[in-house]
């Protein structure tokens, strides 16, 4: 009989935390959720619980506390606060932690999830934003398995075979461009939060769909894979890609360049972390290239679109700058919601910010998220 791998999901009620729960179920000959967490939705949390028979559920907001004991089903531990994820991530049940928490949330338990031997699997691009060299400092001491869930650093991880980038020349992101790829600067000019939202090719949460309009969302994958790959700046470029059909690309010093392809659906690297090293069906749909018929690629505009050249500052010049880059990202979208700022103001609050923010190499986890307070704290009172 085939051991069971026991996963714990972090954020299991948002866009990648549903999508895994899916992969979970139609992988149950092989997946076991045994912990689940959320921010909060108690129903949902409550209902997820139910179904995989958890044993241990975490909500953030304390305050839908009486909804899910009154929702959970029995047999079902629930914790409440950011704290009371460190007990889930380390329960002895649990094999995996998929960390798939909006922002940044999810460092301080994938840091314990880490410390306690568990395997990861990330969703959450800040964590390693954040504090990419403590994060995968530990790693390597710890040697646990670290698999990236980003459909783009699933790409490469599984070109690659490996977190080891020596071997390659360059790493090449792909992004759809999102929905403003053909937009004048006047247009963004006037977008509204609604219009950034309609993304021409994914369906996900509105803070990452938002991203993905500024393209801050491949800013933060670049920072992602310098750290993830232990790759040069130099050695990351951005290839604008509309279809989605190729997540990745290696490209190698004798010309050769790999790729992974599938059609546009998170389903396929959380499936691909859940069954690492091996694959197995999962019921996904299968790329059909003729029917596609061409795939399309281009440079990004990184005049429209700074937000590029925002991560190759932080990744040249490190220490706290990208958690400040990202601090400053959070806020800036949390004020465009609002409607206190415009679309392209998000450039500017983010530019002003990592220029006002003294930038601390060689930064311990304190001093990181010291940096954070203080990137926020400047990026909500810039005008």
């Amino acid at each position: 009989m085939i051991k069971k791998k026991r996963i714990a999901i972090l954020g299991s009620t948002g866009s990648v935390g549903v999508n895994a729960c899916r992969v979970a179920e139609a992988l149950r000959d092989r997946v076991e959720v045994t912990a689940l967490a959320a921010g909060s939705n108690a129903e949902l949390l409550a209902a997820q619980a139910a179904k995989f028979h958890c044993k241990h559920v975490s909500l953030r907001d304390s305050s839908r506390k009486d909804q899910l004991l009154r929702d959970l089903p029995a047999g079902c531990k629930a914790s409440f606060g950011e704290e009371s994820l460190t007990d889930l991530v380390c329960a002895e049940d649990v094999d995996m932690v998929l960390c798939a928490i909006v922002g940044t949330g999810g460092l301080k338990p994938v840091i314990e999830a880490i410390r306690c031997g568990k395997e990861i699997a990330l969703a959450s691009k800040e964590v390693l934003v954040m504090a990419g060299q403590p994060v995968m400092d530990l790693v390597r001491q710890t040697k646990i398995p670290f698999i990236p869930v980003d459909s783009e650093h699933s790409a490469i991880f599984q070109c690659l075979t490996s977190l080891d980038s020596r071997k390659a020349e360059n790493l090449i992101l792909t992004s759809s461009g999102g929905p403003f790829r053909k937009a004048t600067w006047e247009e963004m000019q006037q977008a509204t939060f609604e219009k950034a939202l309609a993304h021409p090719v994914w369906s996900m949460g509105q803070k990452i769909t938002i991203d993905s309009a500024t393209l801050m969302n491949k800013a933060l994958e670049m920072v992602e894979a310098h750290f993830l790959f232990d790759c040069p700046e130099e050695k990351i470029r951005v290839l604008v890609h509309p279809q989605s059909i190729i997540h990745s690309m290696v490209e190698f010093p004798d010309g050769v360049t790999l790729a992974q392809l599938s059609v546009p659906d998170m389903r396929f690297p959380i499936q691909y972390a859940f069954t690492y090293p091996e694959r197995h069906p999962g019921g996904l749909q299968k790329l059909d290239l003729a029917t596609i018929g061409h795939l399309d690629f281009e440079n990004p505009d990184t005049k429209r679109f700074p937000s590029l050249g925002f991560a190759r500052h932080a990744i040249r010049e490190g220490g706290v700058l990208p958690c400040v880059m990202n601090a400053a990202n959070e806020i800036a979208y949390s004020r465009f919601k609002k409607g206190e700022i415009g679309f392209t103001d998000i450039f500017r609050v983010i530019e002003k910010t990592m220029d006002q923010v003294e930038n601390k190499r060689d930064a311990n986890l304190a001093e990181i998220l010291d940096a954070d307070s203080i990137a926020r704290k400047i990026a909500a009172d810039i005008p």
